[in-house]
C-alpha cells in the first residue's frame, strides 16, 4: 500500500509547488515508484489553466496525475457543510495517483485571504489519507527561534511536532532577498550564487531548532537568482506591453538598466541580459541599444515607457540591430513606475518555460535529503482506514457491484432521497416499493427529483407472483395461500420474498419499521448462511481518524458464550471484508483477571472458544473499553496483549451495553455510524435505525450492495 506524504506550507510564498515537484524528482531519481496528487486546484490569479502543479509533474516525469478538484466546487461543498463528500472526492483522486507506486506526494493548499480555511482542509486531508507530513518554510526575516514558533503553530493542526507522522521540514530559498514584510522579492542587484548565501545555508542547517532533534531538517535549498530570472515574454505578459519589434522574447533578464539623462551613464549598463527602460522618445537610447546588439551584446530587451513611440525614421535606421533579436516593447507607464513593476512579476515558473522548469526542479531535488524514504517504504505499521477512505471504499465497491436493492419503505421521504442519491452516484439500482402516485407526491413535497433510473414497483402489481413460492417455503408451518397473500400485504415481507426469489440482490428497511419487522421475515424466508448458527449485527463507527466495528448492538439481547464467540468471528470477518484489519476485543467491565462474576466468566469462555476456532485471528478478552482502545491505558492494564490499545473490532457482552455505547458515542462525539449491518443471513437484509439520516441510508444501501456481491461469490464457490 502506498504511503501518502502531504506537503504543507507554513505560509504564503514558500515555493510549495517547486518543493512538491522537486520531491517527485528526488524520489524518482532514487528509483522509488512515486505518484503525485494535487487534490484541490489553487490557481494563481494570473493563471488561466491548466492547474500548475499537475502540469509541471506531467512535464518533468512520465506520470499522469489526476485532475484536481476545482476550487469553486470545493468551496461550494465546504460552504454547504458537505466536507465529507469533498474528502471522498479527494480520496478518489489519491487512489488514482497511488496505483502501482510506493509513495504519493500530495500537495496541500496555501492559506490566503480568499482561502482562510486552507489549514483546516489540509488537516482533514492528512487524517483522511493517514498521511505523513512534510512542512515547507522559508526563513525570510525570521530568527531560528521565530521560525521554530511558526513550525510549532503549523504543526498543531497535525497533532503537534512530536506526532509520529510528521517527517520534518524543508527550508526553501535560504538567503533570498526579502522586503520589510518578509516576502521574497526579485532583486536584480544580487549575484545568483554568492559565498555568503552558502554560508547562510550552513548556518541554518546548524541552527539549534534542527540540531536539538525538535525538528528534522529534510532539505535546505539555497536561493538562486538565475532560477527566478524571467524571460522578456514573462515581463511582456505581466505588464501587458505592446510589442513594437518582437525579436527573441525568450531572452532572460538578469538586470534592469534605467536610462538616465545622459547616454554616457547608460553605456556601461548595456550588458547581456539587460532590460533597458527608457522613455519612448529617447531615440538616442534606441540607437545605442541597436549598436550594442550589432556588436554582439545580447541585451534582453528595450522597454519604452510613457506610451511614446520612437521616430519611424530612427526605427528604420536601427532595423539591422533589432533584427539580431532585440525585442522592443512599449508600456503606458512612466519609467520609474516600470522599474518598480518589474520586481513584482509573478515568481512562479510559467508552464511554457521548460528550461527554467527543469533548472528549478533539478536544483530543488539536489538539496533534499530523502534517506528517510526507504524507511518509510519499509514501515510495517498498518495504515488506518479513515472515515472518508471508508466511505469512498464503500461507494466505489458498491458502484462496481452494480446490485439491485429493494426499499420496502418506498414512500418514506428519507428513503426516497437516499434512493435518488444512490442512483445519481451509481451506488446501486434502487427499487422503491409503493404506490407510484404517492411516491412522486412525497418526493415533490420534499423537493426531491426522482431520477429516471429509479424503479418504482406497485406492490399490488406483483404480489400474486410470490404467493405460491411463499407457501412452499412455509408449508411446514401450515401456511396456506390466503394467509400468504395477507402476509405479503406488508411491503417488508414482499421485499423479502423478492430477495428470496432472486428478483433483487438485497433489502434495506427500518426507517419506519422496527428491527423485528425487518429481521423476522428474513429469518423465516431467507434463512442463515451455511454453517451459521446466529444472526447478529455490527455498526461501522466512523471516528475522526479511524473506522471501528461494534457488535452486536442491534439484535441479540443476551447471547450465550457460544453465541458471543460466533458474533466475534462474524464481526472479524465482516471487518476484514470491508478493509479493516480485525483485532478483536471481547469487552467486559474488567480487564484480564481483575474482576469476577458470571458476566465476566461468559466473556472469558467466549474468548477461549473464539480463539480455539480461529487461531489465525487476534482475539483477546476480557478487556475494558479503555484498555482495548487507548495505548496508554493498555500499557498499564494489559501490557502483554496484542489487541489492547489497538483493537478495531469491539464485541459487547450484551445488547444493553452495545446499543447504549454505540448511541452514546454516536451522539456525544458527533460520530457517523453506518449500520446496523446484519451478519449471518444467506442474502443481505439490513435494518435501519428509525432515526436514520439520509446519509445513513445511502451508506447502508452501499453496504448491502457489497454484501450482495460477497453472497453471490459464496454461492458460486459452493457450487
Amino acid at each position: 500500500m502506498a504511503q501518502a506524504i502531504l506537503v504543507v506550507p507554513t505560509g504564503q510564498g514558500v515555493g510549495l509547488t517547486s518543493v512538491a515537484v522537486g520531491l517527485v524528482r528526488a524520489l524518482d531519481r532514487r528509483g522509488i515508484p512515486v505518484g503525485f496528487c494535487k487534490p484541490i486546484a489553487q490557481m494563481h490569479r494570473s493563471d488561466k489553466g491548466p492547474e500548475r502543479s499537475t502540469r509541471l509533474v506531467e512535464m518533468i516525469s512520465s506520470l499522469t496525475p489526476p485532475v484536481p478538484i476545482a476550487l469553486t466546487h470545493a468551496e461550494e461543498l465546504f460552504g454547504q457543510g458537505r466536507e465529507d463528500q469533498l474528502l471522498e472526492e479527494v480520496i478518489a483522486r489519491y487512489q488514482q495517483a497511488a496505483e502501482g507506486v510506493d509513495i504519493v506526494i500530495v500537495e496541500g493548499l496555501v492559506a490566503t485571504r480568499e482561502i482562510p480555511y486552507a489549514a483546516r482542509i489540509n488537516a482533514d486531508i492528512a487524517k483522511s489519507l493517514d498521511a505523513n507530513i512534510i512542512f515547507v518554510a522559508t526563513a525570510g526575516k525570521n530568527t531560528p527561534e521565530q521560525l521554530a514558533d511558526v513550525l510549532e503553530l503549523t504543526a498543531q493542526d497535525f497533532g503537534g511536532i512530536t506526532h509520529e507522522r510528521i517527517l520534518g521540514v524543508i527550508l526553501n530559498q535560504v538567503g533570498a532577498p526579502v522586503d520589510q514584510a518578509g516576502r521574497i522579492r526579485l532583486d536584480f542587484t544580487l549575484e545568483s550564487s554568492s559565498e555568503s548565501r552558502q554560508q547562510e545555508v550552513q548556518q541554518w542547517s546548524e541552527a539549534p531548532l534542527f540540531k536539538n532533534g525538535k525538528f528534522k531538517l529534510l532539505g535546505s535549498i539555497p536561493w538562486q537568482r538565475d532560477l527566478l530570472e524571467p524571460r522578456v515574454l514573462d515581463i511582456q505578459r505581466s505588464t501587458r506591453a505592446k510589442i513594437l519589434f518582437e525579436g527573441h522574447l525568450d531572452r532572460r533578464i538578469t538586470h534592469v538598466a534605467l536610462a538616465a539623462s545622459s547616454l554616457e551613464t547608460l553605456s556601461d549598463k548595456l550588458r547581456p541580459g539587460a532590460l533597458v527602460i527608457a522613455p519612448g522618445d529617447r531615440n538616442d537610447v534606441l540607437l545605442a541599444a541597436s549598436m550594442a546588439a550589432l556588436s554582439g551584446t545580447h541585451i534582453a530587451a528595450l522597454l519604452l515607457t510613457g506610451d511614446l513611440k520612437p521616430n519611424p525614421n530612427v526605427l528604420e535606421l536601427c532595423r539591422q540591430g533589432l533584427e539580431t533579436g532585440l525585442p522592443v516593447l512599449s508600456v503606458p507607464y512612466s519609467s520609474l513606475q516600470s522599474v518598480l513593476n518589474v520586481p513584482r512579476t509573478n515568481l512562479e515558473v510559467p508552464l511554457d518555460d521548460k528550461e527554467r522548469i527543469e533548472m528549478v526542479v533539478r536544483a530543488v531535488a539536489a538539496h533534499i535529503d530523502i534517506t528517510w524514504a526507504d524507511k518509510l517504504r519499509s514501515r510495517t505499521a498498518e495504515p488506518r482506514l479513515s472515515p472518508p477512505a471508508f466511505r469512498y471504499y464503500l461507494v466505489e465497491r458498491a458502484h462496481r457491484a452494480n446490485k439491485r436493492i429493494v426499499l420496502p419503505e418506498g414512500d418514506e421521504p428519507r428513503t426516497i432521497k437516499a434512493a435518488a442519491i444512490c442512483q445519481e452516484r451509481g451506488i446501486a439500482r434502487c427499487v422503491l416499493l409503493g404506490e407510484p402516485k404517492r411516491i412522486h407526491k412525497v418526493a415533490a413535497q420534499n423537493g426531491v427529483e426522482i431520477p429516471p433510473g429509479i424503479e418504482i414497483i406497485n406492490p399490488a402489481d406483483v404480489l400474486a407472483k410470490y404467493i405460491d413460492p411463499m407457501v412452499e417455503l412455509r408449508k411446514h408451518k401450515g401456511l396456506i395461500p390466503p394467509a400468504a397473500e395477507e402476509a405479503l400485504q406488508d411491503n417488508v415481507v414482499l421485499g423479502t420474498m423478492m430477495l428470496q426469489q432472486g428478483d433483487v440482490d438485497g433489502l434495506v428497511s427500518g426507517a419506519v419499521h422496527t428491527t423485528a419487522n425487518t429481521i423476522r421475515p428474513a429469518l423465516q424466508l431467507i434463512k442463515t448462511a451455511p454453517g451459521i448458527n446466529i444472526v447478529s449485527s455490527i455498526f461501522f463507527m466512523l471516528l475522526p481518524e479511524q473506522v471501528l466495528v461494534y457488535g452486536d448492538c442491534a439484535v441479540n439481547p443476551d447471547p450465550t458464550a457460544e453465541e458471543l464467540a460466533d458474533i466475534a468471528l462474524q464481526s472479524a470477518d465482516s471487518a476484514a471484508a470491508f478493509g479493516i484489519p480485525p483485532r478483536v476485543a471481547m469487552l467486559s467491565y474488567s480487564t484480564g483477571s481483575s474482576g469476577s462474576g458470571s458476566d465476566v466468566e461468559k466473556v472469558i469462555k467466549a474468548t477461549r472458544i473464539a480463539q480455539q476456532r480461529r487461531p489465525d485471528l487476534l482475539i483477546d478478552g476480557p478487556l475494558q473499553y479503555d484498555a482495548a482502545a487507548i495505548k496508554d491505558v493498555a500499557r498499564s492494564k494489559a501490557p502483554d496483549s496484542k489487541v489492547a490499545g489497538r483493537a478495531t473490532v469491539f464485541i459487547f457482552p450484551d445488547l444493553n451495553t452495545g446499543n447504549t455505547t454505540y448511541k452514546a458515542v454516536q451522539r456525544s462525539a458527533d460520530v457517523i455510524s453506518v449500520g446496523p449491518m446484519l451478519q449471518g443471513l444467506r442474502k443481505p437484509v439490513n435494518d435501519l435505525s428509525r432515526g436514520a439520516l439520509v446519509e445513513d441510508i445511502v451508506f447502508t444501501i452501499a453496504l448491502t450492495a457489497i454484501q450482495a456481491e460477497q453472497a453471490a461469490k459464496r454461492e458460486v464457490q459452493a457450487v
